[in-house]
């Protein structure tokens, strides 16, 4: 199933969750669904939650062997709904529950999402399609101040206000339609990638696709909501990929009652790994347990 998204961190999150066979786990960002496939098979039920319709889709034709067991069940929905989605499948509290944040390999492969650098389709950034705006609707249509606050909010991006500027002005002559159109825009302030460097646009990228979705809002109100249907012994494991993301995770784990800190230091990926797989580079795995 990697040709769809390779999990990062996915050894340490199995042994983290330390699964009980015959016992319920969320996994509240399905995507390709390697966490739940190995969960399954280590005898576990799963809810695999996700809001883009197509990891639904494709978690269902590859492992219809388990959703015909009734071990696995598909929700799309936003993982904002975690407490109502479990109430609703789940018989027993889950005894673990598992946030892997972040764009999988299948989104950014496909043109038609609008998330790559390399897109010549529309910038769109939805990971729910039913969601009205897109980042091609913020990037034709936000003032220059509001982008760069949202460049340097969402982004922590440098050139945050030379970016803007230079994106009000292209845009004048011709609409910013593509991923393709907005990475020329930023290399034209912060130059082009060179060979093993980030890439120029990422945090532009970034700051539009959280703003798209909503992305740190809804996860910080969704990490309480989750501890709080978590059996007790249950362990929440939650992967972020920028600072921003773990910021919240690190505060949850500092403010929230009835909890106990299993990894005082976030757990991050071995270089063996993140040869194998660069996406992995920046996750950063923090794992909680209810007392």
């Amino acid at each position: 199933m990697s040709n769809y998204h390779t999990p990062a961190l996915l050894k340490e999150c199995i042994e983290f969750l330390n699964i009980k066979k015959g016992c319920w786990y969320i996994d509240a960002t399905l995507g390709g669904g390697g966490h739940t496939k190995e969960i399954l098979l280590r005898g576990g039920k799963v809810v695999g939650v996700d809001a883009d319709i197509e990891a639904i889709n494709f978690v269902c034709e590859h492992l219809k062997k388990y959703v015909g067991e009734g071990r696995l069940h598909l929700v799309n929905r936003n993982f904002s709904k975690i407490e109502s989605i479990a109430r609703e499948i789940c018989p027993k509290k889950p005894l673990g529950i598992l946030f892997d944040l972040g764009t999988s390999s299948y989104q950014l492969k496909d043109d038609s999402r609008g998330f790559s650098f390399n897109s010549k389709e529309n910038l769109d950034m939805r990971m729910d399609k039913n969601l009205a705006v897109t980042a091609k609707d913020l990037i034709n249509g936000l003032p220059k101040r509001e982008l760069a606050l949202l460049f340097a909010k969402y982004g922590e991006e440098t050139y945050a206000n030379k970016i803007a500027q230079v994106i009000v002005t292209a845009r004048k002559f011709k609409e910013i339609r593509t991923g393709e159109d907005l990475a020329e825009v930023v290399a034209s302030i912060k130059g082009r990638k060179r060979v093993g460097e980030t890439h120029p646009a990422t945090k532009v990228f970034q700051a539009l696709r959280i703003a798209v979705n909503d992305e740190l809002e809804i996860l910080r109100e969704t990490l309480p909501r989750a501890f709080r249907v978590l059996a007790p012994k249950g362990r929440m494991l939650v992967i972020s990929f920028h600072s921003l993301e773990d910021r919240i995770v690190k505060e949850f784990g500092k403010n929230a009652g009835d909890l106990r800190v299993i990894t005082k230091k976030p757990i991050t990926p071995s270089a063996l790994e993140v040869s194998q797989n660069i996406k992995a580079r920046g996750a950063k795995l923090r794992v909680f347990e209810k007392v």
